[in-house]
């Protein structure tokens, strides 16, 4: 992972007690800049600090008149905080039909500049919702455990390799627990609607014991160490990012298709700062979208398709679209199936 180290710039851990004080749970917190600076500009995001730090510290750099409080929560816990009416300026999120709803229910407010020009229509909601980033949900394997053996470059030759060799890979796959997890429910629904293979593949995956996580990191390490074989619908930037670990790890994008998440960026409606936070939005849209690589940048950048589906890779597009599995009664039912697929 490459950091920016920028010469004067306060980088600081500090303790918000957010259990105690609000309504919701965090999972890391980091100041990026002077405390005294006249303008504090405060994010809510589901991307880890490790990630995200070094394009924090370019934001700053480039405008050393605003400081970053920046608050790491899982989506749920981010669409709790905005909803809870805590005062921050942004939110950022993985889980993209929770922002879409969150957007819808008019909790965001426009915003329009030339760098939002940059953004491909399927990556920009009403000017409300900004994707700034594409991410695909891969295949993570064991190389160990998967010698002998032919890679998968279809779901149907993952079924396959699976109902061949049961004993090898018996307890030993993991996967998102997607009752738990906002982008493990994204990532599952939308498979579901590309292809009944999703369906089968549960099936297989249920009669062999799959194992269910919160994280992507956390099956990942897993992979690592050998004690489960591979991870299924996973975020390949996060796996990409474990250079600690690549001698335990393959990624695999799986070629009849690969979901691409679209990671997103609203101002909030009653965003303190909202003019700091229009400035933030451009910063990460030109990184993502903008000519030439910026060192800063923590994701993987691939050619825009010119539709909302290219050959194998498909981004999930913006939308109201999304909103139709956050229905109580779809939910319940799209979760009741699963279930009953991977015998959980």
């Amino acid at each position: 992972m490459r950091h920016a180290v920028v010469p004067g710039l306060v980088i600081a851990f500090w303790t918000l007690f957010a259990s105690a004080l609000h309504a919701y749970e965090i999972e890391g917190e980091l100041r990026v800049g002077d405390a005294a600076a006249d303008t504090h500009l405060r994010i809510i995001s589901t991307t880890d600090i490790d990630l995200f730090e070094p394009l924090l510290a370019a934001f700053v750099a480039a405008n050393p008149e605003i400081a970053i409080d920046y608050v790491v929560a899982s989506s749920a816990e981010v669409m709790k905080a905005v909803q809870s009416g805590d005062r921050f300026d942004l939110a950022l999120s993985s889980a993209m039909d929770l922002q879409t709803k969150l957007s819808n229910d008019g909790y965001t407010q426009p915003y329009s500049s030339a760098a939002t020009d940059l953004v491909p229509d399927w990556g920009n909601w009403r000017d409300h919702l900004f994707a700034f980033s594409q991410e695909t949900v891969t295949l993570v394997i064991s190389p160990a455990a998967f010698e002998g053996l032919e890679i998968p470059q279809t779901r149907q030759d993952l079924i396959r390799l699976l109902r061949d060799h049961e004993d090898r890979f018996r307890g030993r796959i993991g996967t998102y627990d997607i009752s738990q997890s906002g982008a493990g429910y994204l990532f599952a629904t939308q498979d579901a609607r590309a292809s009944e293979s999703y369906w089968r593949l549960s099936e297989v995956m249920g009669n062999l014991g799959t194992r269910f996580f919160c994280c992507t990191s956390e099956m990942i390490e897993k992979v690592a160490t050998g004690e489960i074989a591979m991870a299924y619908n996973v975020l390949g930037s996060y796996a990409a990012a474990r250079t600690d670990l690549a001698y335990g790890i393959r990624i695999v994008e799986l070629q009849d298709y690969t979901i691409m998440m679209l990671r997103t960026a609203a101002i909030l409606r009653d965003a303190p700062n909202p003019e700091a936070a229009g400035l933030f939005i451009d910063h990460l849209i030109r990184a993502a979208w903008g000519a030439g690589e910026r060192d800063y940048y923590p994701f993987p950048r691939f050619p825009a398709p010119e539709g909302a589906v290219s050959a194998t890779r498909r981004p999930i597009r913006l939308g109201p679209g999304l909103l139709v599995y956050l229905d109580g009664l779809k939910r319940r039912a799209f979760l009741s199936e699963w279930r009953d697929a991977m015998r959980w």
